[in-house]
């Protein structure tokens, strides 16, 4: 049986099509903001992206964690440095954010992102 980030990364654009042929003018507003804001400045993507799945986290969003750890790995991020940034979500926003992290690890895992080998 599929996790839901497996189902997430497999089925979401399909999922997403009907709403985007609906909503066009907002989605490509939507859009446009999320390319200006995550592009590179004062700040790396990779730090944007952990920042976001930062946020994704506190608030509860399933669908933008799975979206922000698939968006960091791209960006160069290690399972370390995303565990990192989940655990500063954990401080931040407490019991709520804690529950959501088996979202992280399971995206991580659908993702095949390996753990840092030990010495």
């Amino acid at each position: 049986m599929p996790t839901n980030a497996e189902n997430y990364y497999q089925n979401n654009a399909e999922a997403t099509r009907a709403v985007k042929a609906e909503m066009a003018d907002t989605l490509k507003g939507f859009g446009a903001l999320h390319q200006a804001a995550m592009k590179p400045g004062a700040l790396t993507v990779l730090e944007k992206e952990l920042i976001a799945l930062g946020i994704g986290l506190a608030v509860r969003c399933e669908n933008c964690i799975y979206a922000h750890v698939k968006a960091s790995v791209a960006a160069g991020a290690t399972r370390e440095q995303i565990l990192d940034a989940a655990g500063v979500a954990v401080m931040m926003q407490g019991g709520p954010s804690y529950t959501y992290l088996p979202r992280v690890t399971e995206a991580l895992d659908a993702l095949k992102v390996p753990a840092a080998k030990t010495a």
